[in-house]
């Protein structure tokens, strides 16, 4: 199978995107790949160190690579938001093909050691690493105080680390929008033309599906999804139980699943 990076690169050319889920269970991620064996794309499986802490590390990875085997599709199974680089390692050593590490709140230069530190660990594994510059608010910050990456240190940054891909601070934020989100996109295009890294959009629940398409023309080649994968499997979940007094997990959850499945197909249709 062609390296994650590699794969990034191609699309890159061709102006695409992969999408990159979130799963937080088997049913999350029976319900993610249900829809990409229906459309037939590839994937990227993201896993937080919360979903690891919760899941198991083994029992995580291994979970998703079975997956991929039953489901027979394309994917790469990726760390979202390490927050250091000794949970990278753990990761690359469990069989990740790919490791994102998150210094972006600390200095551009830690950001910068910390990242050429992760970049080092995963060439033995021929593993794909991402990184974060700028400012991308997470659940719970200020969503207002965009700090935008700007394209000079985009360059400089990837130049210093050798990172695959780079997580741009462009307008986006994770989570649900108090506001109507607004992508910088000639900033993006900037960006784009400063670097080689393939460029990753984070904080795309919510994001119209034409901003989406915009953000990928002009240089996006992985986007983020998470947060509407929770909400929409629980709200299913919810109604459900509102009107039934099942017990029996096997039967609740399928109808959380499909729903799951059926966000996952308009978000991919969507990209196509």
């Amino acid at each position: 199978m062609m390296k994650l990076q590699d794969k990034l690169q191609a699309y890159r050319g061709k102006g695409k995107a992969i999408l990159a889920t979130n799963f937080y269970n088997l049913e999350t991620l029976k319900g993610v790949l249900s829809a990409v064996k229906a459309i037939d794309v590839p994937i990227i499986l993201q896993l937080s160190k919360s979903s690891i802490d919760y899941i198991g590390l083994e029992i995580a990875v291994n979970m998703a690579k079975s997956a991929l085997k039953e489901f027979d599709v394309e994917g790469w199974v990726h760390l979202d938001h390490g927050n250091s680089p000794e949970l990278a390692r753990r990761c690359l050593e469990a069989g990740f093909d790919s490791v994102m590490i998150d210094a972006s709140e600390k200095s551009f230069q830690e950001n910068v050691d910390i990242t050429s530190e992760v970049v080092a660990a995963a060439k033995k594994y021929g593993a794909h690493v991402e990184a974060e510059l700028g400012y991308v608010a997470k659940l719970g910050q200020s969503q207002g105080n965009h700090v935008f990456t700007q394209p000079e240190d985009a360059a400089r940054f990837v130049q210093m680390t050798g990172v695959h891909s780079l997580a741009v601070a462009i307008g986006s934020a994770h989570g649900f929008y108090k506001d109507p989100p607004n992508l910088q996109i000639d900033l993006l295009d900037e960006i784009r033309r400063a670097t080689p890294a393939t460029l990753v959009l984070h904080g795309s629940s919510g994001i119209p599906d034409e901003m989406l398409r915009r953000a990928v023309a002009h240089g996006i080649t992985k986007i983020n999804l998470a947060t509407e994968i929770k909400d929409t499997f629980m709200k299913s979940l919810r109604r459900l139980l509102e009107t039934s007094s099942e017990i029996d997990l096997r039967k609740v959850f399928p109808p959380a699943i499909q729903s799951v499945t059926e966000l996952i197909q308009s978000k991919l249709r969507g990209l196509i």
